[in-house]
Order: structure tokens, then C-alpha cells, then sequence
């Protein structure tokens, strides 16, 4: 039985790998590859890389640190968790691996507009679409931007992006669901509202268009601000509480209502940022560390 299994090979996966291994427990990480890290062109925001790093080349440091001392990757989808006498086991295809705890750390989904695929696949290479204004904001300063949504959260979203340039429009699904003292405040901002559908959705060169029923409009960069849906599926069907948007419920020390299940990084509630989640994922492998040795010694 191995000490951890971890699920999500992201920076919070890894960045647990890397503790657990490091303390010399016997840990397996299960990787499906499909990562939100994977998607960044280039990051600006993470500290200690001052001309940026692209998500992926993050992703292939982190594992062959991981590796270094000792972690074992499998690119492979746990389809199944559940509690067992002394641990949890993990289903993977046809077969089932049993550990004295687990990390969950498969982070979530963003909702995306309804464009072409090729089309948003570009445009986010681009930064002609963009999922984290906390990110990157900084790189639509005073330039042409749209915010994709309506409600509590476009508003929200619209005037967080209306601090990095005078030129915001935030633009509805269908039509604008906004209360009153929203609407005050995107009008005493200067951001645009334009009721959708919006359609027609295409690159050229530098910028994003898409045809609304108020006419065609051009951005230079366009947030998605339709939420997302957590990867938080196993940890539930195993027994573990989350809130109403599906984001498990942790401690201080990530700790979740289904004792030896831990949960790091998006996947739980909290600032979707990479260093958020490498630290949780720190916290989360500590306290797995201590918890087996109180059960277990782990002298050498």
C-alpha cells in the first residue's frame, strides 16, 4: 500500500509530490493531462520568472523535480475513489491501487463562450482571450476589452478589468440580468453593457471580433466570465463535503470532512492562482506527513 496517492498532475499535484517525495514516503501521482496550467501561453505573474514562463514548460520542471526524488507519474484518470480499512483505494481502468491517504488536486473547468473551437484554441494562444484578470490584467492595460457574461459575477469581473484600462464592455449572453446598484456601478465606471447573443466569432490579426445585435465589435482581448464547474466528483461520491458551486470543503491544514482525503489547489475554495495552489499543496503534505507518522512512525 503506498503511503499517498495523488490525483492531478497540475502545480498543486506536484508541488505535493515533490514535499511527499522529499520526505520519503511512497507516493504515486495520477495525471490525466488535462491541467488548466497546460493552457497558459506565457505567465507573467508567477514570481521568480521576470520575462514570463509558459504553462507547460512549469508543468516539465515540476515533474522532472518530482521524479528526481523518486515520485512515480502514471498519465492515466482515476475513474473511482473510496474509503477502505486503513485508506482509500483508487480505481484506474481495470485495476485498483490502495494508499493511507489521498490528495485531490484535479482543480476545476471554465465555462467557455460559444465559439469555435479552433477559434477560441487561437485566441487564447493569442491572449486574445483570457480566463484571469488577477493573472493578467496587467497586459490589458489601456487597451480594448471585453468581459463575456452578466449577473453578480460579469459585473464583478467588468469592474475588476476597468482598473487596468478605460475601455471595458461588458457583454450578455442573452440579455443583461443586473440589479440596480450594479448597473449604477458599471455606468459610474464607464463600462459598456451590450445585450447578446453574440455571434460570428473570429480572429484578425491582433484582435478578437464577434457580431452582437448592436453590430460587429472588435477587442483586443476578451475575459470569459461564465464561472466554472469543479473536478470535485470523486472526493464527493467518496463521502466528502463540498459547498454549493462543488468546491470542497477544507480546514486550515486542507483538510477534508473525510478524514485521510486532502484537497489542494482550484478544486477547493480559494483564489485560483498557481501560487495559492503550491502553497496549499505545502500545507496539504505536511500535515499528510504528520498524520502518518502519529500513525506510523517514520523513522528510517
Amino acid at each position: 500500500m503506498d503511503d499517498c496517492i495523488i490525483i492531478g498532475g497540475g502545480p498543486a499535484g506536484l508541488t505535493a509530490a515533490i514535499y511527499l517525495s522529499r520526505y520519503h514516503l511512497k507516493i504515486r501521482l495520477f495525471d490525466c493531462g488535462s491541467s488548466r496550467a497546460a493552457l497558459i501561453p506565457c505567465t507573467h505573474n508567477h514570481a521568480g520568472y521576470p520575462d514570463g514562463i509558459s504553462g507547460l514548460d512549469l508543468l516539465a520542471a515540476m515533474r522532472a523535480q518530482a521524479e528526481q526524488y523518486g515520485t512515480v507519474r502514471e498519465a492515466a484518470k482515476v475513474t473511482s475513489l473510496r474509503p477502505i480499512e486503513g485508506g482509500f483505494a483508487a480505481r484506474i481502468g481495470d485495476r485498483e491501487v490502495r494508499a493511507r491517504s489521498v490528495l485531490l488536486a484535479t482543480g476545476v473547468i471554465n465555462h467557455r463562450p460559444p465559439m469555435p473551437d479552433d477559434v477560441h484554441d487561437a485566441a487564447l494562444a493569442n491572449g486574445q482571450i483570457r480566463y484571469c484578470p488577477v493573472c493578467d490584467g496587467y497586459e490589458v492595460t489601456d487597451k480594448r476589452v471585453a468581459v463575456y457574461g452578466t449577473g453578480e459575477h460579469g459585473a464583478r469581473e467588468a469592474l475588476f478589468v476597468r482598473s487596468f484600462t478605460r475601455d471595458v464592455t461588458l457583454i450578455a449572453p442573452d440579455r443583461h440580468d443586473l440589479p440596480p446598484e450594479q448597473i449604477d456601478q458599471l455606468e459610474a465606471a464607464g463600462v459598456v453593457r451590450v445585450e447578446g447573443p453574440a455571434t460570428d466569432w473570429r480572429l484578425e490579426q491582433d484582435h478578437i471580433l464577434l457580431a452582437t445585435p448592436k453590430g460587429p465589435l472588435k477587442f483586443d482581448s476578451l475575459y470569459p466570465a461564465l464561472g466554472s464547474h469543479s473536478r470535485s466528483e470523486l472526493a464527493v461520491e467518496a463521502g466528502a463535503r463540498a459547498d454549493p458551486s462543488g468546491c470542497l470543503e477544507v480546514d486550515d491544514h486542507q483538510r477534508t470532512s473525510l478524514p485521510g482525503l486532502f484537497a489542494a489547489g482550484d478544486v477547493a475554495k480559494g483564489l485560483d492562482q498557481i501560487s495559492h495552489a503550491m502553497g496549499e499543496a505545502g500545507v496539504a503534505a505536511t500535515t499528510i506527513r504528520n498524520m502518518l507518522n502519529a500513525e506510523r512512525p517514520l523513522w528510517r
